[in-house]
């Protein structure tokens, strides 16, 4: 199944647009992934200028590949991320953060913005653990054997891929992938049959069997197979994301992820009269950015899972 992109605001201030996948009125997740952003490349790059704001029972997961990003939280993180390196926040009860891109180290390749962001929803059990950060800049990095003879790259930044494991925190069974294929060029995996598996080519555009993805889109695969043939039409930077199907309906409204309505509604509250609360559950931090984002108006519904 094809999921094709659509254009989403990333904010005000810069204007720049972000191609959207997930959630898809005909797909809400991979696994856990139950988001999926990508931005860029782009010269400008203040683009991702994103003040502070808050999350709860999710993790985000930044993974660059172009450009400098700089994270602020609630918890005292303050970390710079550049290519090649993953940004994981668990948010768990609640944290708030903000990101704001600055201008790339020439020395790692162009002054471009290019970067994917995605969701993990947490499962019930863990909606509330505390909440953390992590940076990491030396993943396992392995080649395959392409069709041809020569040698795709791969970089693993969660989970496990061809008995590679990541040490990426996680909290359910679940895997992610950056491949890297020249044009013309086939690679086969081996699948956990147990997992549902989508393809996102960052760059250029990928077959698999008889669908293409073009740059932003996703081939979805069900779980059941137990391998993958993918063909790189152009010179590919292909993320791959799979995982045991969720078992549970989320909710998920603005950057809160919950099980009810009236969870939805607490954490809302708590983030627009965190001050009255004496900062309770999402703490004040300082960066370059200022202000914050407010939570929009909830609907005139009750929120239902799904």
């Amino acid at each position: 199944m094809l999921i094709e992109w659509r254009p989403v605001k990333l904010s005000t201030r810069t204007g720049i647009e972000v191609r959207r996948t997930l959630p898809h009125a005909k797909l809400k997740m991979i696994g856990a992934w139950c988001f999926v952003d990508h931005f860029g490349p782009t010269k400008q790059t203040d683009g991702m200028v994103v003040a502070a704001h808050p999350h709860t029972g999710l993790q985000t997961v930044t993974w660059l590949i172009e450009g400098r990003i700089e994270h602020r939280d609630s918890i005292g993180s303050v970390q710079l991320i550049e290519p090649g390196q993953l940004n994981l926040m668990t948010s768990g009860h609640g944290i708030s953060h903000s990101e704001i891109s600055l201008a790339g180290n020439s020395a790692l390749g162009p002054e471009n913005l290019h970067a994917v962001q995605l969701w993990v929803a947490l499962p019930k059990d863990s909606i509330n653990t505390a909440p953390q950060f992590e940076h990491q800049a030396n993943l396992p990095k392995f080649q395959v054997p392409t069709s041809s003879g020569g040698q795709a790259q791969v970089t693993v930044l969660a989970g496990e891929l061809a008995k590679v494991l990541a040490p990426t925190k996680t909290f359910s069974p679940l895997m992610g992938a950056e491949l890297r294929i020249a044009a013309g060029e086939s690679v086969t995996l081996k699948l956990n049959s147990e997992f549902e598996y989508g393809f996102m080519p960052a760059e250029g555009s990928i077959t698999i069997g008889d669908e293409t993805a073009p740059t932003s889109s996703v081939i979805y695969r069900a779980a059941g197979e137990n391998e993958i043939t993918i063909r790189a039409d152009q010179d590919a930077i292909i993320l791959m994301l799979g995982g045991k199907p969720f078992g549970e309906k989320i909710l998920m409204w603005w950057n809160f992820i919950g099980r009810s309505n009236e969870e939805i509604v607490q954490a809302r509250n708590d983030w627009n009269n965190r001050a009255e609360l004496n900062n309770q559950r999402f703490t004040d931090f300082e960066d370059s950015i200022g202000g914050w984002i407010p939570a929009p108006e909830m609907p005139n519904v009750t929120l239902q899972p799904r």
